[in-house]
């Protein structure tokens, strides 16, 4: 009977030696921590899952507009200038119509009309100015290119950064978003030397340009948007690398 008092004494003993206020603090510590980083973990995924909610968006947003462009190239509506008069034809199977419409102020109509052309009304209930559609086949990309650019305007879809018209000598430089899963810019930094892209601009003409360079360069460098191209048509693609530190360039020419 003593003994077994004795066993009971110790194992009582042994967990007050145990259960120290030095351990106590330390448990606290680590279900404090615990708790913390789950609460991390689950506010990352989190984070996570909207940003790829924000992407779905901003490529419906980009694909809306495209499909925009392409309704309006299919109207058989014709608008020109002749003689101080703006002509406006409309095809209706096969059948032509063609209508004179007498200007007073021929350069404001003319603005008119253009800006347009180039509006595209999302399902964001935005207005959105474009100027041409990109194409690569090779990667399975194709976007609107809107006219402007900005942060904002950058997680919609492509933007025009600098240069001439689409399609027109010089250099037309497109920036767009080096996004994960292949969207926007994703697949761009591992296109080829020798590939094609087409440029599609707001007349319906598309030109075929062949790629000639791809490299690397600083956010800070903007060497690659100059405008001398000795009289050829050109156009860059920029985009970021895969760690965001550095700038994907892509150069291609008028074939």
């Amino acid at each position: 009977m003593r003994t077994k008092k004795k066993t009971v004494n110790q194992i009582l003993v042994t967990e007050r030696v145990i259960m120290t206020p030095e351990f106590k603090k330390k448990r606290k510590l680590y279900k404090f921590n615990f708790f913390l980083f789950s609460f991390l973990a689950c506010t990352l995924f989190s984070c996570c899952i909207y940003a790829e909610y924000d992407r779905n968006k901003s490529e419906e947003v980009s694909q809306d507009i495209l499909m925009d462009i392409q309704l309006a190239g299919t109207d058989n509506t014709t608008i020109s200038v002749e003689d101080d008069v703006i002509i406006v034809k409309a095809l209706a199977e096969g059948e032509g119509q063609e209508a004179e419409i007498d200007v007073t102020d021929l350069v404001t109509k003319g603005e008119k009309i253009s800006a347009k052309v180039n509006e595209s009304i999302a399902e964001d209930g935005k207005v959105y100015h474009t100027e041409a559609i990109l194409k690569i086949p090779c990667l399975g990309i194709e976007y609107p290119v809107l006219s402007d650019t900005s942060e904002e305007l950058l997680k919609k879809s492509l933007n025009k950064i600098w240069g001439p018209k689409p399609n027109e000598v010089g250099n037309y430089v497109i920036g767009g978003h080096n996004y994960r899963g292949g969207k926007m810019f994703g697949k761009l930094p591992s296109i080829s030397i020798g590939e094609i892209v087409e440029i599609t601009d707001l007349t319906g003409r598309t030109i075929k340009y062949k790629i000639y360079s791809k490299y690397e360069v600083d956010p800070t460098d903007v060497s690659c948007t100059s405008q001398r191209t000795n009289g050829k048509k050109e156009i860059t693609l920029i985009t970021c690398n895969s760690s965001g530190k550095k700038r994907v360039v892509v150069k291609a020419e008028e074939i």
